[in-house]
């Protein structure tokens, strides 16, 4: 596994929009101060042209946004990517990217949602670790919440334990400044398939389950070589559901399975889902029960990850210790390079 060098204060940081690009003026707000903050902390933002445009969900043609997301990789200045913002359609670039770039030149990229299909990538095909956190939109709140100031810690590669919050938003508000922050309205309690108590230890990997799942069978599934690599270590698998109901949760770990992905499986987490929604009133975690049960594996859920903030940073390819009582839970990461 490769852990790309830790930044430091003086680090650059790009900025690029692999999907989706800025929408209005509310966005244009978030995305100012968001830099603001970052260079107040000295880090220097430079952002890629495509940022600035936005048609029909996606910030220009496939190819330039590949070409783009190469630029930041060539740019020796340039320590860490940040993924502009979520979306639909970055699965659409991979194909145009050059992977040989990414080989030769390895660093951080962070980001989240469908941002998964360049960071999953990247970690289960190069073994290049990357950062399922914050996109670069999510640091234009003010002031900051505690989530994001420990994602810059953990940038500074100060993997400092992180335990589950007190409150979450699970109804946000309407943005109206661009500055809001968490709309902190639901206790945060962690949930067990199977244990009162767990403690899962393995090498961890995941994203965005509705990506994960287009991903299966492609040219860009590299996953059975993965856990292949690394079956010594064991696997957890993060899961983070945006849009998928539970009739989709069900189909989707039926792909997974049938795809071989929970070999050497020693965990699986789920962050909390956005959306719980069901034709035939499946609930989430009996679509869990129903797909995940045979597998006979700590399963937990609504976890501290995902669409519903606040959310841990979870760096693909690092050691993770998983520890879960009580309905609270503590994940514990080191960068470990083997084998």
């Amino acid at each position: 596994m490769i852990f790309p060098k830790m930044l430091n204060e003086k680090s650059r940081i790009g900025v690029t929009a692999p999907s989706s690009g800025l929408r209005n003026s509310i966005d244009v707000c978030r995305f100012q101060n968001a830099k603001m903050e970052l260079e107040k902390r000295g880090y220097r933002v430079i952002e890629t042209k495509n940022v600035w445009t936005e048609e029909k969900g996606v910030s220009s043609r496939k190819e330039e946004r590949a070409h783009q997301v190469e630029e930041l990789l060539k740019n020796p200045e340039v320590s860490l990517i940040l993924t502009l913002r979520g979306g639909d359609f970055l699965v659409e670039m991979l194909s145009c990217l050059d992977f040989e770039i990414l080989r030769q030149n390895p660093k951080w990229i962070q980001g989240y949602s469908d941002s998964t299909g360049l960071l999953f990538i990247a970690t289960t095909m190069l073994d290049i670790a990357t950062i399922y956190g914050p996109n670069f939109l999510g640091f234009g709140m003010h002031p900051w919440y505690q989530d994001l100031e420990n994602n810059v810690e953990i940038w500074k590669g100060n993997l400092l334990p992180q335990h589950s919050y007190k409150m979450y938003e699970k109804e946000s508000l309407e943005r109206v400044t661009g500055l809001e922050g968490y709309h902190l309205d639901t206790k945060v309690e962690w949930k067990s398939l199977f244990q009162n108590s767990c403690e899962i230890e393995g090498r961890l990997i995941g994203g965005c389950f509705d990506i994960l799942v287009e991903l299966v069978g492609t040219r860009f599934d590299s996953v059975k070589e993965f856990i292949e690599r690394y079956k010594e270590d064991g696997i957890i698998w993060y899961l983070d559901n945006c849009d998928l109901t539970s009739e989709g949760v069900i189909r989707g770990l039926w792909h997974l399975k049938e795809a071989g992905w929970f070999q050497h499986t020693k965990g699986i987490l789920f962050g909390r889902s956005k959306t719980n929604d069901s034709v035939y009133e499946i609930s989430f975690e009996e679509a869990l029960r129903r797909s995940l049960e045979e597998l006979e594996v700590p399963v937990l859920w609504d976890l501290d990850f995902g669409h519903l903030p606040p959310s841990m940073t979870l760096i693909n390819g690092a050691m993770a210790k998983v520890t879960y009582q009580n309905k609270k839970g503590t994940i514990e990461m080191k960068l470990v390079e083997r084998p």
